[in-house]
């Protein structure tokens, strides 16, 4: 099936690089016909993004740091003047500094908790309040977990209590969204080789045992991850709301 995001205004944030899970979204949602907006962190990280709105040919790119309500305004208000409506929206960022990302969830500093959930988390919630009333013909909202929210993954450490709360936001906003047609629902890909899993320690054990022990017996690619994405997000998953979809060769079935 082809098109089957013809004409969809989407906005896609946390494109890192063209390796990156919203980079295979973004390309897969273009190639589905939608209509893209994308976003980079900083003027550091721009020429990272630069090669990826343009493959997509996104019609809109701009600064977002989601830790600046005045960045995220801006961002939601520029499509309010050049679009005055948004279908959808794909939430691909997650954040922990290094030393509470490396060391046990038990000695987690305040600061460095607080911090992530921010940005993994909240920052979700507040983009889903600005998307809201631009989703007057309903819409769909989407996030990125990974199964350490739901088991212990070695080495993920307070990452996987952090998309735990990540998964529930999705639940709790999709039972609160889902009268006015707008479905929330969360993605949880396989470990990818991203540049933000390079933060998580040991990462390359990770990834071995993945290719080792999902039934598949391989890792899954970006774009496989961006075609879940983009039926989530067009009306062939005009039903699917509250849900964590699984794209993980299989890895999460397993003892």
């Amino acid at each position: 099936m082809q098109g089957f995001l013809q004409g969809k205004k989407g906005l896609i944030v946390g494109v890192a690089n063209d390796q990156s899970i919203a980079s295979g979204c973004a390309m897969v949602a273009k190639e589905q016909g939608a209509r893209l907006a994308l976003t980079y962190l900083s003027d550091k990280a721009k020429p990272h993004v630069d090669p990826v709105a343009e493959a997509c040919e996104a019609e809109l790119l701009m600064p977002l740091d989601v830790t600046d309500d005045a960045q995220m305004d801006a961002v939601f208000d520029r499509i309010k003047a050049e679009w005055g409506e948004l279908d959808f929206l794909i939430h691909s960022i997650a954040f922990c500094p290094k030393q509470d990302l490396h060391g046990r969830v038990t000695d987690c500093s305040r600061d460095g908790f607080t911090q992530a959930m921010d940005i993994s988390v909240h920052s979700f919630t507040r983009m889903a309040r600005r998307a809201e009333p631009l989703m007057r013909n309903g819409g769909s909202l989407l996030t990125v977990s990974y199964y350490g929210a739901e088991k212990v993954v070695d080495h993920y450490n307070v990452m996987g209590p952090v998309k735990a709360a990540l998964e529930s936001v999705s639940r709790y906003m999709a039972a609160e969204l889902g009268p006015k047609g707008i479905r929330v629902n969360a993605i949880s890909p396989g470990p990818l080789m991203t540049r933000a899993a390079s933060g998580i320690e040991k990462f390359d054990a990770l990834v071995d045992e993945a290719q080792t022990r999902a039934p598949l017996r391989r890792l899954v690619t970006i774009q496989e991850v961006g075609q879940v994405a983009a039926c989530l997000l067009s009306p062939q998953g005009s039903a699917i709301t509250g849900n964590v979809s699984y794209v993980d060769g299989g890895y999460h079935i397993m003892s």
